[in-house]
């Protein structure tokens, strides 16, 4: 969500336990780079990543998306993107090509399906990218979170929701009581700074809404807030979904975050002891968002449920489409909906690392919580990139060759 830097993720976290790629390896295909208007083509080198060119013809299903919907979302991201100065065009290659398209963009005005997919063709080439020795990305999702909760403090509702101090947000700063984590700040080391937004009802629902970096809170007295991330404490995140795989309580290719809600909620003393372990902690500002409107991302603009990602924003920059090829357990608890569409770089997260690894942001509503926390897929990564832009990666390692269909493949951390 907008500024929520740290968002956390348990399952961005399955990360850590789930790495290694079913690998389906996609066969080379070179495109011809084309500088738009003449202008020299720029370089854009990618550390640690293997990347392949390929054309459109090689995205199975590019066809059959719709990508009217997409470039609806892209223009929210080229909102943004037209408001960069010279110097921040200039400073990165990527971003003064993404300006061009975005005002090419602009000038085309509402486009149908046909008109849209012939638009991202046109400015765009596609480049698969996968981390070394690996020949896939991987996906999570993510989700806003819903809670019952007070203005005021109640027998029922007695758990707070923190604000960061008010200089802390004028200031934009990430990091706010780095010498507090999660337990002092559970155990009352805020009490009396005034910095209570409001209460909820239990630490598990404001654990959650950390990881996700906002949520909606439906207060007793009728009105709905709306809260995103503003500042954490800086401690580095910790996964606890790692702890409940390796005691044996959940079998890794059963984690999710319903799974571990549950167990928390079951054993409420060891819950309370797996939260602490990730010494992290988040803080909350609120937002002038009504019921209809969907959060914001780290890009400062709306995301698109579906059509948004979370990506590491030291990689990739806002903006920039990205084709996803993978089965996701949407329908049913089973990997077995064919998700094949573009999406847009949009948002972050400190558990999103890596060339090829993205969240999917899935809005919220009845389900779309179990939906979002038990996505954990690899699949094919596709960056569409400016054709003004080369892409170069620094890893030149033969892609693996594909593993049998009936091997799951899992590391342990």
């Amino acid at each position: 969500m907008a500024g929520r830097g740290p968002r956390f993720l348990i399952c961005c976290a399955l990360a850590a336990v789930l790495s290694t790629p079913a690998a389906a390896k996609v066969g080379k295909h070179s495109v011809k780079h084309s500088a738009q208007s003449g202008a020299k083509n720029s370089a854009l080198k990618l550390h640690n990543a293997q990347v392949e060119t390929l054309d459109f013809a090689a995205l199975a299903g590019w066809k059959d998306d719709d990508h009217a919907e997409a470039f609806g979302a892209y223009l929210k991201s080229c909102n943004a993107i037209l408001q960069g100065t010279p110097a921040m065009r200039r400073a990165r290659p990527i971003y003064g090509a993404l300006f061009n398209v975005c005002e090419r963009a602009k000038a085309a005005g509402p486009l149908d399906r046909e008109q849209a997919a012939k638009f991202f063709e046109a400015n765009f080439n596609p480049v698969r990218l996968a981390p070394p020795g690996q020949s896939e990305g991987f996906f999570t999702g993510y989700y806003e979170t819903e809670v019952d909760g007070s203005r005021v403090q109640t027998a029922e509702y007695n758990v707070p929701i923190y604000t960061a101090p008010l200089s802390t947000v004028k200031n934009k700063k990430s990091k706010v009581f780095a010498d507090l984590d999660r337990a002092k700040i559970e155990d009352g080391a805020l009490n009396g700074k005034k910095l209570e937004i409001c209460y909820v009802k239990s630490p598990i629902d404001v654990f959650f809404a950390q990881i996700q970096g906002s949520t909606r809170v439906k207060l007793d007295s009728g009105p709905l807030l709306r809260l995103n991330y503003i500042a954490s404490n800086g401690h580095p995140y910790t996964p606890v979904g790692k702890f409940l795989i390796d005691r044996g309580i959940i079998a890794k290719e059963d984690m999710s975050m319903d799974r571990i809600r549950d167990w928390m909620e079951a054993n409420p003393e060891e819950g309370k002891d797996l939260r602490r372990k990730n010494r992290s902690f988040v803080f909350f500002q609120e937002t002038a968002l009504g019921a209809h409107d969907e959060c914001l991302g780290a890009q400062g603009i709306p995301l698109t449920p579906g059509r948004s990602l979370a990506v590491d924003k030291k990689i990739h920059t806002y903006g920039t489409p990205i084709w996803i090829d993978a089965e996701l357990p949407i329908a049913s608890e089973k990997p077995d909906t064919t998700f094949r569409r573009l999406l847009v770089a949009q948002d972050t997260g400190s558990a999103i690392v890596g060339p090829a690894r993205a969240d999917i942001y899935f809005g919220h509503g009845d389900g779309i919580g179990s939906i979002a926390g038990r996505i954990k897929q690899h699949g094919q990564f596709v960056m569409l990139v400016p054709r003004s832009v080369e892409v170069k990666g620094d890893i030149d390692i033969p892609l693996p060759r594909p593993r049998p269909k009936d091997i799951v493949a899992v590391v342990a951390p």
